[in-house]
């Protein structure tokens, strides 16, 4: 995925703490931000990200796509030899991953209210299953009265993320984003990306329970995605949803955030009760 961007290389180098190790001035400014060595548009301009996977080192990659013609790279890769790519503009970060969170971070903050002064809606998802389909719900619900940025795809990891909230732009009325986390820490640096405004809870499962201690804790890490929200959507009929919300909208409430509750299920005490109709239609 290629990410239109409008920043140059100082403002980059800035933004995401790095120092600069190459800089030419007179190079064009970053118009794409690229993580993916086989699709980059123009090469002149655009800044490639070489993040490390488990699988992949997209630092294995700059060289070959120096030749190619890419000019601005962003790496963590201490032993790097700008003597290989000596017209190039690099980066050195202390971790690319984090560096491409804080550009988005950064970029989300840009877009925090609407032209008019409101604040801009953003709505987070997060949950062990069911975050993709509802965010695709809520976009063709919501489509005829806003103009949507969201997630493309199931764009909710690490590096998901980051990417979905640089799409954001200045004609954009809501944003739609997914989270999903693996293991505890990933979701306070989720939630710095995304800062939503409304939070949708969809549920909770055994996906990914290896990468924490509990069902309960997993809960809580997935929490963390509305700790600034003023409004969050939960199914209660998952007592271990429920306690935790409860007791999590409580913790912020001492903090001075009273975020507003709106729990769905089948019992009669939620604010939207489920029922299936038994009435049989004839053809």
């Amino acid at each position: 995925m290629n990410v239109t961007i409008d920043y140059t290389v100082p403002q980059i180098t800035k933004i995401t703490g790095g120092s600069l190790l190459n800089y030419h001035p007179d190079l064009p400014a970053p118009v794409y931000l690229s993580l993916d060595s086989r699709k980059i548009i123009l090469p002149a301009n655009t800044i490639f990200f070489a993040i490390k996977t488990a699988h992949h080192d997209g630092n294995t990659f700059i060289e070959a796509l120096y030749t190619k013609g890419v000019r601005n790279f962003v790496t963590d890769e201490r032993d790097i030899d700008i003597k290989t790519i000596p017209l190039a503009n690099v980066i050195l970060v202390n971790n690319s991953v984090h560096a491409l969170q804080k550009m988005a971070s950064y970029h989300r903050s840009q877009f925090y209210r609407l032209s008019n002064g409101e604040e801009l809606p953003v709505i987070g998802i997060t949950g062990s299953n069911g975050k993709t389909i509802v965010k695709e719900w809520l976009n063709q619900l919501l489509a005829p009265d806003y103009i949507i940025v969201r997630s493309p795809k199931s764009y909710n990891s690490q590096i998901g993320v980051p990417l979905s909230v640089l799409d954001i732009n200045s004609s954009h009325t809501l944003g739609i984003f997914e989270a999903g986390i693996s293991r505890s820490g990933e979701m306070k640096r989720l939630e710095n990306v995304i800062k939503p405004t409304i939070g949708v809870f969809t549920n909770i499962g055994q996906a990914h329970d290896e990468g924490f201690t509990s069902r309960t804790q997993k809960i809580n890490e997935k929490l963390k995605l509305f700790t600034h929200t003023n409004h969050l959507v939960f199914c209660a009929d998952n007592y271990e949803i429920k306690n935790a919300v409860v007791a999590f909208s409580k913790k912020l409430k001492t903090k001075n955030n009273d975020i507003r509750l709106f729990s769905w299920g089948k019992k009669e005490n939620f604010k939207l009760k489920l029922t299936r109709s038994t009435s049989k239609k004839r053809l």
